[in-house]
C-alpha cells in the first residue's frame, strides 16, 4: 500500500523472550534510550507511519486443524516481540532504516521486514 508516493513496511521485531535472557534494568535503560532516539529520529524525517507495539510474551497460536499451541510460536529461542509501520520509497529503503535498529544490538534478534499489501494483491510485491 502507498501513503503520500511512499510505501508502507512492516517492522516485525523478533527477540527471545524467555525470563532468563531478559536484560537487567540497566541494561533496559540504555536500551529504551536507544530505542526512544531511533523512533524519534524516524518520527522527525516523516518515515514513522501510525500502528505498531510491543507485545506480551503471553499468547496462544491456533492452527488450521483444530490444535493449539497455549504459547506464542517460537522458533530458534525467539518469537515476536512487537512491530512497528514505516514509510519507505522501497524495500533497500526500509532496510537501511531496520539497520539501525538498536534491538540489532542484541543477541539472537531479528527485524523482518516486510511490505504491505492490499488483500489479494501480496504475491505482486
Amino acid at each position: 500500500m502507498q501513503k503520500n508516493n511512499m510505501n508502507i513496511f512492516l517492522f516485525i521485531f523478533r527477540m527471545n523472550l524467555q525470563p532468563d535472557a531478559q536484560p537487567d534494568a540497566t541494561q533496559m535503560k540504555t536500551y529504551m534510550t536507544q530505542w526512544t532516539q531511533w523512533i524519534g529520529d524516524m518520527e522527525n524525517a516523516g518515515q514513522l507511519a501510525p500502528g505498531g507495539n510491543h507485545l506480551s510474551a503471553r499468547g496462544k497460536v491456533l492452527y488450521s486443524d483444530g490444535r493449539t499451541r497455549p504459547t506464542p510460536f517460537i522458533e530458534d529461542g525467539t518469537s515476536v516481540a512487537g512491530y512497528i509501520l514505516i514509510l519507505a520509497k522501497s524495500i533497500d529503503e526500509a532496510t537501511i532504516i531496520a539497520e539501525k535498529c538498536p534491538l540489532l544490538n542484541g543477541k539472537n534478534t531479528s527485524v523482518e521486514i516486510r511490505a504491505t499489501a492490499a488483500p489479494g494483491l501480496a504475491n505482486n510485491i
